[in-house]
């Protein structure tokens, strides 16, 4: 029998960089995928890379994680592309974060520049002057196809490393130590040993260990998104993100103005229903916009359930009209994903007998900062 050094399960973005940085490392990698091809938060998402909103270490991850992505990028197209991200502030409490954070990004080294109301309005002429009091632009940041990324990353690693293997359609039912050697069981019958194994399957790992999982105090967060008919003539290239984006993500809230921020009557329901706009032009001339987040307990993930809200979605087209001039209600598709996330830790880590490491709930930041934090972790564990 072959063994591994080392086996990762769950080929989402957060699995499939752990398995990419020990392949990198020469490590004979098995990477295992429970479906045909990744199927849950990795493609259903906007694919906004997106360091400036990321708080703590978790910025060092996403710039980390943006060079990552363009170095594959100059070897093969994994769909990324460099439009820059930009947050509009609509009123004086969000103009202020947004010097705030202009003022800490500057101390970092990370471009950013400040674009008044017309030099929004000219870059992307969807916006409304109405809203669109200032904005902050990073130029560097890159967006991605979540429906293309992972299975363009999965065939380069698989192309690129003779020492990564990668097998889709092998859901793991057991998982467990015996001395020096890691074992996993798929629900075939077969074994496969590694000197390692970790565990990226989301709020998955609960069929592999679920008394840690109980324990682990994780959450699932449902979000909806829309997607507009194809509209070639709307130009909105780029991240774009809004004055609820700024009021909500980790990097304003550590700016100094952050603690004494209300907020304003007309968002009061937007906020209960974690809505804040965001807005990307996908390849087809399409327009993404979204989300809104509803949480359960892990254990009580059916009550969120699996259709759309509609009252969400209704909620979410108003605000994105008073931000847009073009007709927001020509949906085509919408859809909702599902992460699992700590409310009090960045990423659930959990280790058993440093051999069996779970490393899960990344929450919406792991497109953002997988590939960085996962270089990070190899180099611990590995």
């Amino acid at each position: 029998m072959k063994q591994f050094d080392l086996i990762v399960v769950g080929s989402g973005v957060l699995g499939t960089f752990h398995a990419y940085h020990a392949a990198k490392k020469g490590k004979l990698v098995l990477l295992l995928e429970k479906d045909n091809q990744p199927m849950q938060a990795t493609v259903r998402n906007f694919g906004q890379i997106v360091p400036s909103g990321m708080g703590k270490e978790w910025f060092q991850f996403g710039v980390r994680g943006t060079q990552i992505y363009n170095t594959i990028q100059a070897e093969t197209d994994i769909s990324i592309r460099n439009n820059g991200s930009v947050y509009i502030a609509s009123d004086a409490d969000e103009q202020q974060l947004i010097h705030e954070l202009k003022k800490e990004m500057d101390t970092r080294g990370y471009q950013s520049i400040l674009l008044s109301t017309s030099q929004c309005i000219d870059r992307w002429p969807a916006l409304k002057s109405t809203y669109c009091k200032e904005g902050i632009f990073f130029p560097q940041e890159v967006s991605a196809e979540p429906n293309l990324l992972i299975h363009r990353l999965l065939q380069y690693c698989t192309s690129k490393f003779q020492n990564f293997v990668y097998q889709p359609g092998t859901p793991v039912v057991e998982c467990s130590v015996t001395g020096s050697v890691s074992k996993v069981k798929t629900t075939f019958g077969k074994t496969y040993t590694a000197e390692k194994v970790i565990i990226c399957n989301g709020g998955e790992f609960k069929l592999l260990f679920p008394e840690l999982f109980e324990r682990s105090g994780i959450v699932v967060s449902k979000l909806q998104m829309l997607q507009t008919l194809v509209m070639p003539e709307v130009e909105m290239e780029g991240n774009i993100l809004t004055g609820l984006t700024i009021r909500r993500y980790e990097s304003f809230q550590e700016c100094p103005s952050y603690a004494k921020l209300q907020t304003p009557d007309h968002l009061a329901e937007l906020k209960k229903w974690g809505i804040h706009l965001l807005f990307k032009k996908a390849i087809d001339g399409s327009i993404i916009i979204g989300d809104s987040h509803e949480y359960a307990a892990s254990n009580e993930v059916e009550r969120l359930g699996f259709g759309q809200n509609e009252y969400i979605n209704q909620l979410m087209l108003a605000e994105a009209q008073r931000i847009v001039h073009f007709d927001v209600n020509k949906i085509a598709s919408s859809w909702s994903g599902f992460y699992p996330q700590h409310n009090e830790k960045d990423i659930v880590e959990i280790d058993i007998e440093d051999r069996i490491h779970i490393r899960t709930a990344i929450g919406g930041k792991g497109m953002t900062t997988s590939a960085g934090y996962a270089e990070q972790s190899i180099a611990k564990l590995i």
